[in-house]
């Protein structure tokens, strides 16, 4: 049998997987600039941190979560987002205890059993950031503002950006209370009845048609945040205008984790169809109470590789082409020039050329179809007589203009070339 990926899964394959490494780097340098700092936790957790950290309410707990039991019989879970393992990781190393606010940033693999389509994936592979450890509007307007500017970076122009606030602990459960009157005289199934009453603001993300036929008349958030939490996000709108990032305020934005508080954010493009959102966050100030520690105001968002990926190309932004693989190929004709081609090719490499070369033993006419597949710019010759002349032939592959050049100068001579 031919063994293939698992439903809802997928391979980056060259050379769109080099496209994916670059839209990653693009994303990070922002965050990278403004001094926050490289972490990686296990790609598998306790079960009972996302059941606390995310939410039992959220379908990606109740629905979409890769659990199962170890060898000793421990529910593990495969992480299906971010931002709960760095809180665990920052309250277990103490770094909550150092400098505040702790800023780090995160690439890697996340796992949910979702319905496969385009743009949605059962292993997806995120970019996040997290400053943990103050609430201040700055900090928020700050990460907002790092994503938007690595969007910018790749050239991406129809990212739109949504903003809202979901108030706190002081105003958001008179709110709750009137939501949830609010959603018990809809006609709901039983399983959105049932979250009604855990966690209302869910039924609001619900993207059901059904559902949001009836939710025109819904109460807002927006119309009932404290004075503290309206001046608090008068503040983060005022630092992003003021930072040029265009935004809309989107009242009904509730994103899907539960451990939202006030601030909340999503960045979406209009090229991806129902799969809209290529990123999002927000602030999240109980999550490291919800999971044993000490209160730790924090904000942080998380940004789609794949759909960002997605994103680049709906608006033009790929070539087909691509680069190069490497910028030097070598065509070695007969033993002798291999085991030569071989060193030479170790000598490019440690003056920082990129290089490859041809092999299986293949002929002239076998080895030129190797360099031109592989993007090279030059391709370097070397046979019989030119191992006796001591030389190579240097042919750029652009303008086949052939040349020869001495063994002992090839690396000097190339790097002179390529600059």
């Amino acid at each position: 049998m031919t063994f293939q990926a698992p439903k809802g899964t997928f391979d980056w394959l060259p050379p769109r997987s080099e496209r994916v490494l670059a839209v990653r780097e693009a994303l990070v340098q922002p965050v990278r600039q403004a001094g926050y700092g490289y972490i990686e936790t296990p790609t598998f957790e306790d079960t009972e941190l996302f059941k606390r950290g995310v939410g039992e309410s959220t379908d990606v707990v109740t629905k979409e979560m890769y659990t199962f039991l170890d060898k000793g019989g421990r529910s593990i879970t495969l992480r299906p987002e971010g931002t709960a393992p760095v809180v665990r990781a920052v309250l277990q190393h103490g770094l909550h205890n150092g400098q505040l606010p702790v800023k780090l940033w995160y690439s890697g693999s996340q796992f949910r059993y979702e319905r496969a389509q385009k743009g949605r994936y059962r292993h997806f592979w995120q970019v996040g950031a997290e400053a943990l450890g103050a609430e201040d509007p700055a900090l928020d307007a700050e990460l907002i503002l790092l994503a938007w500017q690595g969007y910018q970076s790749l050239g991406l122009r129809r990212v739109e950006l949504l903003i809202n606030s979901l108030g706190d602990r002081e105003c958001r459960p008179a709110y709750r209370g009137t939501l949830q009157e609010f959603l018990r005289g809809l006609d709901l199934d039983e399983e959105t009845r049932r979250r009604i009453e855990i966690n209302p603001l869910r039924v609001l993300d619900d993207k059901r048609p059904e559902v949001q036929a009836q939710l025109g008349d819904a109460p807002l958030m927006v119309d009932h945040l404290c004075e503290a939490c309206k001046a608090y996000h008068e503040e983060v709108r005022s630092l992003l205008a003021a930072a040029g990032v265009p935004y809309t305020d989107e009242p009904r934005l509730v994103r899907g984790l539960d451990y939202y508080t006030r601030t909340t954010f999503e960045f979406v493009h209009g090229g991806l169809g129902s799969q809209s959102a290529v990123g999002g966050g927000g602030r999240y100030d109980g999550l490291s109470e919800l999971i044993g520690g000490p209160s730790l105001p924090s904000v942080g968002w998380a940004l789609g590789v794949d759909r960002t990926l997605l994103a680049m190309e709906a608006e033009g932004l790929l070539d087909d082409t691509g680069e190069g693989r490497v910028a030097v190929y070598g065509v070695p004709l007969g033993e002798e020039a291999r085991r030569r081609m071989f060193l030479l090719m170790a000598e490019l490499r440690r003056a920082g050329v990129s290089a490859d070369m041809a092999f299986g033993g293949k002929g002239l006419k076998g080895a030129m179809k190797g360099a031109d597949r592989s993007g090279a710019r030059f391709a370097l010759i070397l046979g019989e007589r030119d191992l006796a002349a001591r030389a190579v032939q240097l042919k750029d592959l652009t303008t086949a203009e052939q040349t020869e050049v001495p063994l002992a100068q090839v690396v000097e001579i190339v790097k002179g070339k390529l600059s």
